[in-house]
């Protein structure tokens, strides 16, 4: 039962900035091959990193996350094709948090107002997790932003998890984030408040969760590819149900854990799954462009 509860950790999303600015981009496509900087996003200042060059293509973390964390086994896989914007959400790694309760819309709302002050007028978009319900809500709320979507490990109604998760989600206290989320945190930031204030941001985010309808994912128009585990939090059953709702939605569901086939952090790291996972999406995001 404590693994349940470690895992759905993953699930919350979660913030002093460090000494570092950035100017917004000039261009869609970057010219050199890696920066990283913030940008003033409503209110807080959101911190970037692009690597590569190509086709836009923006990664979302998942809760309690960096960006490492989530995608550092994949990142420079993604880059080798595409210029890629990967961030952290506020409260999250670098980024400042905002007081009070988070919400995924706010989030969506927050990763338009990065693209336009990047002057990055469209982009595919992945996320995990809880990224994976920011990214839904960018498609919802900004459809202009999207060319596609990758849903990875993500929800959007409460009984797509099983009932223990709610009830652990519930009782978790700080003890229950795993360790080497809280390691790569401080090792950012050292700061064992906003620490603490992203993990309750994180865990009352999710508790509150109120279901979006099925005409919310019915409005999502543009390509979506639906990605989960077999033996994911998420069950199987809610990820094929929200494929079909998409009216361009594609669906795969890999084995492993949470997150194991991208080399999240907190699953197997010796897999060649990750190269499978980003060859898989990568044909999906090929397809994308040959038939725009």
């Amino acid at each position: 039962m404590k693994r349940l509860i470690l895992v759905a950790i993953a699930f919350a999303t979660i913030s002093a900035v460090l000494p570092v600015s950035a100017s917004p981009l000039k261009n869609s496509t970057i010219q050199t091959d890696s920066s990283s900087g913030y940008a003033n996003v409503n209110g807080i200042k959101m911190y970037y990193e692009i690597h590569g060059q190509g086709s836009p293509l923006l990664l979302i973390h998942g809760g309690g996350s960096t960006l490492r964390t989530t995608f550092g086994n994949v990142l420079n896989d993604f880059a080798s094709h595409h210029q890629v914007i990967a961030v952290e959400m506020q409260g999250h790694g670098h980024t400042v948090g905002r007081p009070g309760n988070t919400t995924f819309e706010q989030d969506a709302d927050d990763i338009a107002a990065l693209l336009k002050a990047l002057n990055i007028p469209q982009a595919d978009i992945i996320g995990f997790s809880n990224g994976g319900s920011t990214t839904m809500q960018v498609a919802i709320r900004h459809p202009e932003v999207v060319r596609s979507v990758v849903i990875i490990s993500a929800f959007y109604k409460r009984e797509g998890l099983p009932a223990a998760f709610w009830k652990n989600m519930e009782q978790a206290d700080f003890s229950y984030m795993p360790q080497v989320y809280k390691d790569a945190f401080m090792a950012i930031r050292h700061d064992q408040k906003a620490l603490l204030a992203m993990f309750n941001q994180d865990r009352e985010r999710v508790v509150h969760f109120k279901d979006w309808s099925d005409d919310d994912i019915r409005s999502i128009k543009v390509p979506a590819f639906v990605i989960t585990s077999e033996l994911d939090i998420v069950q199987p059953e809610h990820a094929i149900a929200m494929s079909r709702l998409l009216p361009k939605g594609r669906l795969a569901i890999m084995p492993g854990t949470h997150g194991e086939f991208l080399g999240e952090v907190l699953g197997k790291q010796d897999s060649k799954m990750p190269q499978l996972a980003v060859a898989m999406i990568e044909e999906f995001l090929t397809g994308v462009s040959n038939n725009k």
